[in-house]
């Protein structure tokens, strides 16, 4: 496993993302398990995209346009509704001590969701991993696989960081309500420019 690959791994993880976005909305909202477990279930959302690289199929939806499309603009649709659960004053990014906790596996699905359409890990998968399966590998599949459960584990450990470092701040926020008010337009602002970007990328 090369340095060049962790290196870049790491760039592509710890770079601002609708995952990133859930998982520090998760930690802010209802503290550090809740980031944990949404940092649990983002890395679990890695799983399709891992599949679909090992067996092929990330080449038949990069050549199937209408699949292309569709799936682009389900990620639109979610990220602007993340974009309008955030703004709402019980939303997603709702911080007060009273609040109704998630179930673990409620707040796993969503972030499995999210990150199962988010296009910066189909890019990573499709353009990038392959090539680090050098031509005369003897076991292709295996040596991808291999690469793409590194990424997991660094996905898991960045963003359980993630979740941690907003649980930290939370009594801050939560002392603060006009921080809240600014973090909301910022988070929802934040998903409707990934919506835009998605919907005006290209295969």
């Amino acid at each position: 496993m090369s340095l060049e690959f962790l290196l870049t791994s790491f760039i592509v993880v710890v770079s601002p993302g609708t995952g990133v976005l859930v998982t520090l909305a998760a930690g802010l909202s209802r503290g550090a398990r809740a980031g944990i477990v949404a940092a649990l279930g983002c890395t679990l959302g890695i799983v399709p995209h891992m599949i679909a690289a090992v067996s092929g199929l990330a080449a038949l939806l990069h050549a199937s346009a209408l699949a292309f499309q569709t799936i682009k603009y389900l990620g639109v649709a979610y990220l602007l509704f993340m974009a309008w659960q955030v703004l709402k004053e019980r939303g997603a990014l709702s911080v007060d001590e009273k609040t109704a906790p998630r179930s673990a596996r409620q707040v796993v699905l969503s972030a499995i969701f999210v990150n199962l359409l988010n296009p910066k890990l189909s890019i990573f998968f499709f353009a990038f991993l392959p090539q680090f399966i050098g031509q005369d590998e003897t076991a292709p599949l295996m040596h991808m696989t291999e690469l793409s459960l590194a990424f997991m584990l660094m996905t898991f450990v960045v963003f359980m960081g993630y979740g941690l470092f907003a649980a930290a701040i939370r009594s801050q926020v939560l002392s603060r309500p006009y921080i809240l008010t600014w973090m909301r337009r910022v988070f929802a602002g934040a998903f409707v420019a990934l919506g835009t970007r998605l919907a005006f990328s290209e295969r």
